[in-house]
């Protein structure tokens, strides 16, 4: 707990506590957006670095749990059907992910605010793609930019929550898949940045404090997901995650 006060005052570790619960919730009942909120929200009081230290075990949790909801057989077969994106956004995980160092602060949250804003936009203003048939060059290229943004934030949820959409993937697979795919791309994440040096002695005590809340968080959630309207919840949370990506912005912007 020393550790985790030199990092942080008790007040600012009891507000990431929250946003971290609160990240939880929403990935509970929509499936994704728990790094988008916590990089929102823990990105108005703390460095970039520490942002992304802190979400990288989280992420590694509650996507497990969601990936291996069904099994790990079924699972398994989500993993065989979207190997190209896996491997495409593996490389580029890993290759982006030694680049976060020599990254600015304003670089950072330009790099994540700018590409949340457009993809809450485009699902507010209810613009969608639609594939009739998968395409290898698509899901690659899909999967380079999910693991080149991954790499350097920790969000690879917006190109990849696009193109399951585009794919018109049935609700409960879409879930499945996308848990499949953030948690071996959070593993990804947690080998390449002991790699890069963000997760190390200093910073490891808040990512792991950050597990019990998403955690707890992703149990409420899951609990409400078939009590509430859905159509409206994903609104309200495309909304607030506009909002906190375009602050991501106002911050890259002027600081």
């Amino acid at each position: 707990m020393d550790s985790l006060f030199a990092l942080l005052g008790p007040g600012a570790l009891a507000l990431a506590f929250a946003i971290t619960a609160l990240a939880g919730i929403v990935k509970g009942m929509v499936g994704f957006a728990l790094p988008m909120i916590i990089v929102a929200g823990l990105g108005m009081f703390l460095p970039a670095e520490l942002v992304l230290a802190g979400l990288i075990l989280p992420t590694l949790a509650t996507n497990g749990i969601q990936a291996l909801r069904h099994g790990p057989r079924v699972a398994l077969a989500s993993v065989r059907r979207f190997g190209l994106f896996l491997g495409v956004g593996l490389i580029f995980l890993v290759a982006s992910a030694q680049l976060v160092r020599s990254v600015s602060d304003a670089t950072f949250f330009l790099m994540i605010g700018i590409p949340v804003s457009f993809f809450s936009l485009i699902q507010l203003a209810g613009v969608g793609f639609t594939l009739r048939e998968p395409s290898k060059w698509i899901e690659a290229l899909v999967g380079a930019v999910a693991g080149f943004i991954g790499g350097l934030s920790g969000i690879w949820g917006p190109p990849t929550v696009a193109y399951l959409t585009a794919l018109n993937t049935p609700k409960a697979e879409q879930m499945r898949v996308q848990g499949v795919i953030y948690g071996l791309g959070a593993l990804a994440l947690l080998v390449a940045h002991i790699s890069s040096g963000v997760l190390r002695i200093a910073t490891l005590p808040l990512s792991i404090a950050l597990v019990v809340p998403a955690m707890l968080g992703m149990c409420v959630g899951g609990r409400l997901q078939d009590r509430i309207d859905q159509k409206t919840f994903r609104k309200v949370t495309l909304a607030v995650l506009l909002a906190a990506g375009l602050n991501l912005v106002r911050r890259g912007v002027v600081g």
